[in-house]
């Protein structure tokens, strides 16, 4: 009698157990739950996260609230497109493997921003699991003021020596495993529009249509420099951005740099750092706010079966 007692009270216990994990949370929405897991991927100087504090300010919390699975990746800050497509390509591996077999891996969705652009396109080029790729001002045709700040590299080197040293301490911050490797020339190589033009030679799918391979190709990218007056960014920006004349940029990649597949919306109100809701969510009155934009995106692709 005991023994049926606890097995018909394990038996109540299990029941219970299967139908509260089943209810969704009360806040959790499905507009950006997707068929495969979204990777965000960080830009030139970038991080998935130092002390907590993401570079995609807050926007993976605002995609896993609508149901998407969301993988940040870590690679290089300061290094070549295809050397951080490699350390990419580890991660997805790394993620693939380690997910359970009742809902294996199949295919990602990635997102990148600034030199992430070309680092998730290297991706898409390589593998044979990448379902759609999504640029935010990604640098796929360089960045003009990569082009005008290796022209004027300081002949002594003290520059270059001191923004490398920083670059490390970055990557040594996140914990990246190779950031002794970061360097700033490599990286503004990478993101001058002459390496640009061999790589786009040599990765051209989506240049110019939505689907290529059997993947998906969109862009987006902001069009404003200085946006919101309280921002300690916004001045190191509209500096760079003048580079630009009287072009339309971010501050540091303009419109036509970051076009690539279908172009979504590359007129957004925001500067560089606003397009990931940096710094710490300080954007201009009256934009849109990132973490919802992110949301859109990743709607968009949810509307696609990726």
């Amino acid at each position: 009698m005991i023994a049926l007692t606890i097995r018909r009270t394990a038996t109540a216990v299990a029941i219970a157990a299967a139908a509260v994990a089943t209810v969704p949370a009360a806040h959790a929405g499905t507009s950006a739950k997707t068929k495969y897991p979204v990777v965000l991927v960080h830009g030139f100087i970038g991080f998935d996260n130092i002390v907590g504090i993401n570079y995609f300010y807050q926007i993976p919390g605002a995609l896993r609230d609508e149901g998407a699975t969301v993988f940040i990746a870590q690679v290089n800050p300061s290094q070549t497109t295809e050397y951080r497509g490699e350390e990419l390509n580890k991660q997805l591996d790394a993620w693939k493997a380690a997910s359970p077999w009742y809902n294996k891996i199949k295919k990602f969705n990635l997102i990148g921003h600034s030199h992430g652009g070309p680092t998730v396109r290297y991706s898409a080029a390589t593998r044979d699991d990448i379902a759609s790729v999504s640029t935010m001002s990604g640098t796929h045709y360089g960045s003009k003021v990569a082009d005008e700040i290796l022209k004027g590299t300081t002949p002594d080197g003290a520059f270059d020596q001191a923004a490398t040293a920083g670059l490390q301490l970055i990557g040594w911050l996140t914990g990246a495993k190779d950031y002794q490797n970061a360097d700033l020339k490599t990286a503004l190589k990478a993101l001058s529009s002459e390496d640009s033009a061999r790589f786009n030679a040599q990765y051209p799918a989506g240049r110019n249509s939505e689907t290529a391979n059997g993947q998906y190709f969109y862009s987006y990218a902001g069009n404003v420099v200085k946006t919101n007056g309280w921002d300690i960014s916004d001045a190191l920006l509209a500096y760079t951005g003048k580079y630009y004349g009287t072009q339309a940029n971010d501050g540091l990649v303009s419109p036509g740099e970051a076009t690539w597949g279908k172009a979504i919306d590359l007129a957004l109100p925001w500067n560089h750092l606003d397009e990931v809701n940096q710094v710490l969510g300080t954007i201009g009155k009256g934009a849109p706010d990132p973490k919802a934009y992110y949301v859109s995106m990743v709607n968009r692709l949810k509307n696609k079966g990726l």
